[in-house]
């Protein structure tokens, strides 16, 4: 599917729409509220980016829930497919008018608005044969699910062996699948609790499915350990991987472990953090991030991997948004839910 975005003027409004995140659970109607707030004007590497579409990720849900630190507006959101319209001086990667894509950071003013400012550094070019609701979907995750195997667990085309996937249903974990079995020579195991879920990261190419007690089972099929770990559900699964792993296995966590993790010491497990916003908040002049999502670009418009888009709501404000949060809050979501302005 082609995108068919309107035609833009060329001098964005001194105003815009945007939604302030109070703070609260998603069901409280002023937890998320429209606002309008002055445009803002890009300076040095920014781009000013009209914003068409985003995506909610759980990192949106939390920090909705948290009350916001002041009086003044929060306006969240990270993944956004828009068109550029303005530059700022130093700005050379993208020029008014390109379609992009991109997930943000967290130190700054989020896409949840009519216009973002973005560094180009961690923008990409949007997929020419993805949707604006398709594309947004991608981004955050992709980041994530890249510098999870390929940064933090150094796999390259050739490495082989397993990799056991918990939470594969979700964004990061279907993105997880897609590059481990597209992009090296892995065997994955996906852990999905429900048929739906099965079926899903089926579909995304898992060799296996395992339920949410997976030990068992993993070990009838790799019984001499997984070889890795990606995990973003940590929380009370700690000595369930230390069953399943190999010895010198490793583990790469994008959340939370809620304890020790010293079970994994008798096998001298190597533990991983992954962050995605490391980079954009600690070392904003690396243009990694540019140039991954140029990559996942080309590999979307190839079809050797596919957007993870499974709800599409729209228009983009609060009360769109309070649903979207809610959804993915109940982590029964599969794929990603994408709020789009139109």
């Amino acid at each position: 599917m082609t995108d068919q975005t309107p035609t833009r003027t060329s001098e964005p409004p001194a105003e815009m729409p945007a939604i302030d995140a109070v703070g609260g659970p998603a069901s409280d109607p002023s937890s998320m509220v429209d606002v309008t707030l002055p445009t803002p004007s890009p300076t040095g590497h920014d781009l000013l980016v009209e914003v068409d579409a985003v995506s909610v990720n759980p990192v949106d849900v939390k920090n909705r829930a948290r009350p916001r630190p002041s009086d003044e507006p929060r306006v969240l959101g990270f993944d956004a497919v828009g068109r550029v319209v303005a530059v700022g001086e130093g700005a050379h990667r993208f020029a008014v008018g390109d379609r992009v894509f991109y997930a943000g950071q967290v130190n700054r003013p989020g896409s949840d608005a009519r216009f973002q400012l973005v560094n180009e550094n961690i923008v990409g070019p949007a997929p020419r044969t993805l949707s604006d609701a398709e594309a947004a979907a991608v981004p955050l995750t992709a980041i994530t699910a890249w510098e999870a195997l390929f940064d933090r667990l150094g796999l390259a085309a050739d490495s082989e062996g397993t990799l056991l996937v918990i939470g594969a249903a979700g964004g990061v974990g279907s993105l997880v699948i897609q590059f481990a079995k597209a992009l090296t020579r892995l065997t994955v195991i996906a852990v999905a609790s429900r048929p739906e879920s099965a079926e899903w990261v089926t579909d995304m190419g898992a060799d296996h499915v395992v339920g949410r007690d997976f030990t068992a089972d993993v070990r009838r099929i790799a019984p001499h350990g997984v070889d890795y770990v990606f995990t973003s559900f940590t929380p009370g699964n700690i000595d369930a991987i230390a069953e399943v792993i190999r010895p010198r296995g490793e583990v790469v966590s994008i959340d939370e472990t809620g304890g020790s993790i010293d079970a994994l010491k008798a096998k001298s497990v190597t533990w991983h953090w992954e962050l995605m916003f490391t980079r954009p908040i600690h070392e904003p002049e690396d243009s990694f991030q540019h140039e991954l999502l140029t990559r996942v670009a080309g590999l979307l418009d190839e079809g050797t991997i596919r957007s993870t888009l499974t709800t599409r709501l729209s228009p983009l404000d609060a009360a769109t948004l309070r649903e979207a949060h809610r959804l993915v809050e109940t982590s029964q979501t599969i794929g990603k839910v994408v709020v789009t302005r139109d």
